[in-house]
């Protein structure tokens, strides 16, 4: 769709900026051309700063008007190339960066409005100030911005507790293709009136409007939380340990996450100011986090649980945080696992998810699987309270990705071809982007398929936004 589409050249941008204030329009600087993993840039961009909704509407329509492309920008930090464009006629790229006003906070309500371009962490501070909690958390939430959480549909590691950025959102506005605007603030937990328009939007990339604003789910701030770090001889335990937490704690489960001995080892060798709690580096270890209400002791539940656990021989050690500073310093070494990754250079990283009952048989199958291709180090990881594992493949001491470059494609579909054979997802929280559109082609349902093609065509005929995301151009 892409060759149909007109580049925005010097002459456009000039004719765009002399409709809006001054510093609106300019080339993009090679900040916004790049992504995380340094696998794709956007050749040349005009970069467009909008101040408010109105000014959005006016970018849009007039590359409507002259069919140039647009590609939303958030905060830069998606890993599958939604935000670049890397062939093609130069796009216009659309930071919302400007428009990060709160717009109300309702704490009675557990309800807060924001601009699009208000950074995730700036909208926790403002709901923690209020007594509230907004719970998605992600690596990247001092620069990921809201509007980019939802057009991804961001997970992170709340989801078993809270849902993902769609189950956080009570309603959305939004700029579409011709430049008309869905107004959906909205903060109704019941609204039978229709098409949910807010929930099309939502996860679908920037390919089928410009989210500008939303209306954001809050919660009671947990009276008491604790963390823990419990060695598990393998994945079916931590499976089991799940289990057991949530029935001795039902509802009370914030974060549930796997971490595997290779990320330790990762982290020794490139971040060794991450300190660990446990002397060696167990095979196999779980992060866990639970909120309780008041009268209740977090720790003495943890506690509880590792003794009943330890009789059933579902953990072999443990540490509970006995202050904030050691909850942080368990939540830091979580959150460095994918800096280690970067900095050791991933051959394939993979972002799937599994019903929970099959998490051992993916990673035994998949670790087989890949072995009949070449040696590899494996570092699997991730939020397996809600069947989401990051199983990323690195070569072996003494060799870099580089060396693997040939095989790339080759490891990624076989783990795919795994994780797909088990019922499960290709993308489960990091979305398709342009990366994953031959995955999406190979591995989602026809029918399916069919409907979202509909729907582009529907909502975006002259194909302006976020062009080659998602579906192919």
């Amino acid at each position: 769709m892409t060759r149909h589409l007109t580049a925005a050249d010097t002459g456009f941008a000039a004719r765009l900026a002399e409709t809006l204030p001054p510093d609106t329009i300019r080339p993009a600087p090679p900040a916004y051309r790049e992504e995380p993993r340094g696998r794709f840039t956007t050749p040349a961009a005009v970069l467009a700063l909008p101040r408010n909704r109105d000014e959005v509407q006016a970018i849009v329509r007039a590359c409507a008007a002259a069919r140039v492309g647009i590609v939303p920008w958030g905060g830069g930090t998606g890993l599958v190339g939604g935000q670049i464009l890397p062939d093609g006629p130069a796009p216009v790229l659309l930071s919302l960066e400007r428009m990060a006003s709160v717009l109300g906070l309702w704490p009675e309500e557990n309800v807060i409005a924001v601009e699009a371009g208000a950074i995730l962490a700036d909208v926790q501070r403002a709901a923690r100030d209020a007594g509230r909690l907004y719970p998605l958390s992600i690596a990247a939430q001092g620069t990921a911005r809201i509007g980019g959480t939802l057009a991804t549909n961001a997970g992170g590691v709340g989801v078993l507790r809270y849902g993902n950025a769609r189950d956080l959102c009570l309603g959305i506005e939004a700029v579409l293709a011709d430049g008309s605007v869905i107004g959906g603030l909205k903060r109704l937990r019941k609204d039978n009136t229709g098409y949910d328009i807010r929930n099309l939007l939502i996860g679908s990339e920037g390919t089928l409007g410009i989210i500008t604003a939303a209306a954001l789910r809050l919660y009671p701030i947990p009276a008491g939380e604790g963390t823990a770090m419990m060695v598990v001889p393998g994945p079916r335990a931590a499976l089991d340990l799940l289990a057991l937490a949530q029935d001795r704690m039902a509802g009370c489960v914030s974060a549930f996450e796997l971490i595997s001995g290779q990320g330790l080892r990762f982290l020794d060798e490139t971040m060794p100011e991450v300190r660990q709690p446990f002397a060696g580096r167990p095979d196999w270890s779980v992060l866990i986090e639970v909120g309780l209400p008041q009268g209740l002791d977090p720790a003495l539940a943890l506690e509880g649980l590792f003794e009943e656990a330890a009789d059933r021989g579902l953990v072999e050690d443990g540490v509970i945080a006995q202050s904030g500073a050691q909850r942080a310093g368990f939540w830091t070494l979580r959150e460095s696992l994918p800096e280690a990754n970067r900095r050791i250079g991933a051959v394939s990283s993979h972002d799937t998810s599994v019903p929970l009952s099959e998490i051992p048989a993916f990673i035994d199958r998949a670790t087989r699987a890949l072995a009949r291709i070449d040696g590899f180090r494996i570092n699997c990881f991730g939020h397996v309270g809600d069947g989401n594992l990051h199983f990323n493949v690195f070569p072996l001491p003494g060799r870099t990705r580089a060396d693997h470059e040939a095989q790339r494609d080759a490891v990624k579909a076989c783990v795919h071809e795994v994780a797909d054979a088990l019922g499960g997802s290709v993308s489960a929280e990091h979305g398709i982007g342009r990366l994953k559109v031959g995955d999406l082609e190979r591995f989602g349902d026809p029918g399916r398929l069919a409907a979202m093609r509909t729907l582009k065509a529907a909502l975006d005929p002259a194909g302006i936004l976020n062009p080659g995301a998602v579906l192919r151009g």
